[in-house]
């Protein structure tokens, strides 16, 4: 065999297009189940989708406007990592475990400075709006 043919490994996600493809499809599994199995990701949701049409008219240029998009979606990508841990870590055992108990305290403590960022953002973007 040469040393060509040695470096070459099988992937099971497949390469380029495929791969890509397969990373979607995940990536919408994904999405479905924090929205049917976790109604803080649906509370968010319903936030984004209220402030989003806010953005508009509180932002003054692009970057304004992704200034105030981009902590809704930091929350969301935060919310789905926390409801993995917690996923991952009631998959190992619900009973109660000090390390078990600290990862999902990590996680939520995550979700709540993303929580702040966005308060933060958005009510300093407000304010501002308002004494105009």
């Amino acid at each position: 065999m040469s040393q060509t043919d040695s470096n070459k490994v099988h992937k099971p996600n497949g390469s380029g297009l495929t791969r890509l493809l397969k990373a979607y499809k995940c990536s919408m599994k994904g999405f479905r189940a924090a929205y049917i199995h976790e109604a803080a990701f649906r509370q968010e949701i319903l936030l984004a989708l209220i402030l989003l049409p806010c953005s508009f008219v509180l932002s003054t240029s692009l970057a304004s406007w992704l200034g105030l998009v981009l902590p809704l979606i930091g929350l969301l990508i935060i919310e789905i990592i926390n409801s993995a841990i917690e996923a991952l870590a009631d998959q190992i055992s619900l009973e109660h475990h000090e390390l078990i108990g600290r990862a999902k305290d990590l996680g939520s403590a995550a979700v709540f400075l993303a929580m702040v960022i966005v308060v933060l953002v958005w009510g300093t973007s407000l304010y501002t709006f308002i004494n105009k």
